[in-house]
Parts: C-alpha cells; sequence; structure tokens
C-alpha cells in the first residue's frame, strides 16, 4: 500500500497548497481507477474456452489407420475385420452399433471391414458363449466385440471374459482391465481411450495436475482413472496426475469442493448438466463424456445432452468437449484403432 501511495505523498508534499480534503479525494480517485484498470485488463484477457471437436480429430485418426492398413496390405496381409455381436433391439445399442460400422465403411476399401451378427433378446447365455467361441477361433476376425448391455439372463462379465483377450476391442476381459491398472500394454476400452487421446492431441498437461473424474462405472470412469494417474515410465505411459473419483455418493457440496481444485474435470456420471459454471476452475480443461437424452423444453423433441452445462462452463474453461461432437466420435475411432491393433497382434503370435 506503501509504494502505491507515495507518488501522491510526494505530489502533496510538493504541492503544500492542496488541502488535506483535496488529497484524500484525489487517492479515493486514484483507487477507483487502478480498480477498474484491473477489473479492464482481467476481462479483455479472460477468453472463452477452446471447443475440442472430436469430430475433426476423429477423422484425422481416420486417415492414420487408413495408411496404417494400407501399410498390412501392402506387405501381404488382409484388411482387419470387426466382428460384432448385437443381441435384442435396444434402440441405444443399434445406434450404437451402427455408428460402429458406419466408421468401418467409412474407411472403404483403405480401412476395416466389419460385419454384425443379431441375435434375439431371447438367445440363451450358453449360445451367445458359444457363437463368441466360435468367432475367437476364426482367423478372419481381427477384433470382436458384444454390444452392451445384454438381457437380465446373461451374465455380462461371463460374456466380456468369454472373448479372447487379443481380439477384445472394447477392451472390457479381465485381463485387459488388469494389465491397465498394471500401467501394461493392452487393449484399452475405446471411450477412456478416447478422453487420453484428446488431452494427448491437444496438448493438456496431466503431470502433478489434479483431476476430478466424476464417475466410477468399471468401463469408463476408472479406466480413465487409470490411465491418468499411472506412472508415464511405465510400459503403457499414464499421466502421473493426481486423481480423484466421484460418483453418485458424493455429496454435491463436496463434489463442488472437489472440481473447483482440479485442473482437469471428466464428467462420466451420466446425469444431465451435473458440472456447472461456478464448480469449475478458471482455465480448466473440462471433457464431457456424458451422452443424455433430455426433453427440448421448446420443440419437445429429444435432443442429446452432457454431463456439462457447455453454455455456462465455455466461458470459464480453458478447454471443452461439446456433446454431440466430442468424445463420442473419438470413441468410435479408437475401436477402429483397437481393431487395427488386434490384427497387428495376430501377425505376430
Amino acid at each position: 500500500m506503501a509504494a502505491s501511495i507515495s507518488p501522491l505523498r510526494s505530489s502533496y508534499r510538493i504541492c503544500n497548497s492542496l488541502s488535506f480534503h483535496h488529497y484524500r479525494a484525489k487517492l479515493r480517485m486514484h483507487r477507483k481507477c487502478e480498480s477498474q484498470r484491473r477489473h479492464l485488463h482481467a476481462s479483455v484477457t479472460r477468453h472463452a474456452a477452446v471447443v475440442v471437436s472430436g469430430t475433426e480429430m476423429a477423422r484425422q485418426i481416420h486417415r492414420e489407420i487408413q495408411r496404417e492398413v494400407e501399410e498390412l496390405v501392402t506387405g501381404g496381409n488382409m484388411r482387419p475385420h470387426l466382428g460384432v455381436v448385437l443381441v435384442g433391439d435396444d434402440p441405444a445399442s443399434r445406434t450404437y452399433v451402427r455408428n460402429k460400422t458406419r466408421a468401418a465403411s467409412i474407411l472403404g476399401r483403405k480401412g476395416i471391414s466389419s460385419d454384425t451378427v443379431v441375435k434375439p433378446a431371447s438367445v440363451s447365455q450358453d449360445e451367445l458363449l458359444e457363437l463368441i467361441d466360435k468367432m475367437n477361433r476364426d482367423w478372419k476376425v481381427s477384433g470382436l466385440l458384444v454390444q452392451l448391455p445384454l438381457p437380465g439372463h446373461i451374465t455380462e462379465r461371463a460374456v466380456c471374459n468369454a472373448i479372447a483377450p487379443e481380439k477384445d476391442v472394447d477392451g472390457f476381459h479381465i485381463v485387459n482391465i488388469g494389465k491397465l491398472c498394471l500401467g501394461q500394454t493392452s487393449m484399452v476400452p475405446a471411450t477412456p481411450a478416447a478422453v487420453w487421446e484428446i488431452i494427448r492431441r491437444t496438448g493438456i498437461e496431466t503431470v502433478g495436475k489434479n483431476v476430478l473424474v466424476a464417475g466410477r462405472s468399471k468401463n469408463v470412469g476408472l479406466p480413465i482413472a487409470m490411465l491418468l494417474h499411472t506412472d508415464r515410465n511405465h510400459q503403457r505411459p499414464g499421466g502421473d496426475a493426481t486423481v480423484t473419483i466421484a460418483h453418485r455418493c458424493t455429496p454435491r457440496e463436496q463434489l463442488k469442493e472437489l472440481t473447483r481444485l482440479a485442473d482437469i474435470v471428466i464428467a462420466a456420471a451420466g446425469v444431465p448438466g451435473l458440472i456447472t459454471v461456478d464448480m469449475v476452475k478458471e482455465g480448466a480443461a473440462v471433457i464431457d463424456v456424458g451422452i443424455n437424452r433430455v426433453q427440448d423444453r421448446t420443440t419437445g423433441k429429444l435432443r442429446l445432452v452432457g454431463d456439462v452445462d457447455f453454455e455456462g462452463v465455455k466461458e470459464k474453461a480453458g478447454f471443452i468437449t461439446p456433446v454431440p461432437g466430442g468424445v463420442g466420435p473419438m470413441t468410435v475411432a479408437m475401436l477402429m484403432k483397437n481393431t487395427v491393433a488386434a490384427a497387428r497382434y495376430a501377425l505376430t503370435h
């Protein structure tokens, strides 16, 4: 304080004709102008978040996959083939499968082939396991996935563990999850791999940073946390971040405290608008994994939204992914990368 008013004091001594009240008025004006200047500077230098387009990033990955597949084919090898099993007629599952097979078809003659085996919801677990075993032994099938969720009479864990780990492009086999947690090379689940790739390609720093993962699902939240907290010097390099996992039992106020400390917030709880602007640290990276269908108040139609209040948070965050067009397209792209990795593995084993 003394340093900031000393020029005024000097002026006061030189111009001793100024009254004390006049001096105090000038001091108040000086402070007011300084406060306004600082506020103006902050408002001018603050920018809206960089919106990370998962769609554009996925296109880049598709081009990389095409080049990689061409190398395989030039070497006299067959193109990678993705086998998909769809059980029942769940609309969301059909949409997910359609997106995956469409991505393979977009790659066209330069990319990955695929086919989908559809089974009725009444299929028995034994019959489904027999189909998986047959596809495991089919050398033409590079990668294999069974779309989840499954009907209630089928044990999902038994199905995930029935897929050969080296063909498990979803990364859900117990061996792949175990290797992931140990920082070893493995098939990484596509959505966590998408989040990791977005962070890596965007240049978001993770080493020593605070990360809050909202969501603890075994297929998304947990693998994301493993990728970010493990050692970057391991066989499968991690992010060396300090990771906290929140979930549905975390009190709202505690969640807010945790997100305010986070340099990176990953929202994967499946709760529309869970993360709001008051919960985000200035300049934080916010990655929205949520895919929620809500009714539009104006049109009455269903629309997709994430777990983040996008319009509010983008004014405060440093980076943010949209929904749709963020993690979703990247998830499909990483599934294609896993399929190519499976094809390469088959050539050496």
